[in-house]
């Protein structure tokens, strides 16, 4: 007997990197992508192109035709997918506490005391 697991919020890193440049861009050819990577590390055009296929076939992505290019904008906007993938994070490393969390970044990042000053401000918002 095997466990189907329920699909992962996270994005894998190159699935992660791709959705930064169609968020921060809005809309973007295939294209637009490999050279925006390509800047930063060597990749092939034909990666890109799948793995925004299957950011697509996985509802993260929206295509549309635009001449002979298709056009891909953002399906979910970058404030839920890194929610939902700092929640599953939480819930799988801390056991869904994010106090271990934030004692962590306390104490290993340097979190200022402004830092937790306005993460109170935060707190009282909600």
């Amino acid at each position: 007997m095997f466990v189907v697991r329920k699909p992962s919020a996270t994005l894998t890193a190159q699935e992660l990197e791709i959705m930064k440049v169609v968020w921060d861009r809005g809309s973007v050819t295939v294209r637009d992508v490999y050279e925006t990577l390509l800047e930063k590390r060597k990749v092939a055009y034909t990666t890109v192109m799948t793995m925004m296929a299957i950011l697509e076939t996985k509802k993260y992505l929206k295509k549309t035709t635009a001449g002979r290019a298709f056009l891909y904008r953002p399906a979910k906007p970058r404030k839920t997918v890194i929610g939902a993938m700092v929640s599953e994070f939480i819930d799988r490393v801390f056991n869904g506490s994010a106090e271990p969390l934030l004692v962590h970044l306390v104490e290993e990042h340097g979190l200022s005391r402004e830092d937790l000053h306005e993460l109170q401000k935060l707190r009282g918002k909600s």
